[in-house]
């Protein structure tokens, strides 16, 4: 897979994710099986606005070669997607959400994963 396929994919994720937070922040819980309080729907769409912020920023640097652009934006996302996996793990382990919580589960590792095998080896610009 390439670098800025990834990117893309996370991008997509994001906005979908963050758009969802900020418009329908209760009900895009309760499918999760997770009440929330106003104050609850208030952080869930502070949440999706750093979703969205994330989502534009990945989509715009899709396809950069930079080396050190690469690296960087690699970096930050294996290790953002590790806490998120595990955030993700212990909720679904103590019930905090349904069964769903495990594709949030999923997909935190396995585009971790993948940008950690770009942090680790950057695609060459040549």
């Amino acid at each position: 897979m390439k670098f800025s396929t990834l990117m893309s994919i996370k991008a997509v994720i994001c906005l979908f994710f963050g758009f969802g937070e900020v418009l329908i922040p209760t009900t895009l819980m309760s499918l999760y099986g997770a009440a929330l309080d106003p104050g609850g729907a208030f952080m869930a769409q502070l949440f999706g606005a750093a979703f969205i912020l994330l989502g534009l920023l990945l989509w715009l640097m899709r396809n950069t070669t930079e080396a050190s652009t690469v690296k960087a934006f690699s970096m930050s996302l294996f290790l953002g997607d590790a806490v998120g996996f595990v955030v993700s793990l212990i909720a679904v382990l103590n019930g905090v959400v349904n069964a769903l919580g495990w594709t949030t589960v999923a997909l935190y590792l396995f585009i971790g994963l993948g940008f950690g095998y770009f942090w680790l080896n950057p695609p060459s610009t040549s």
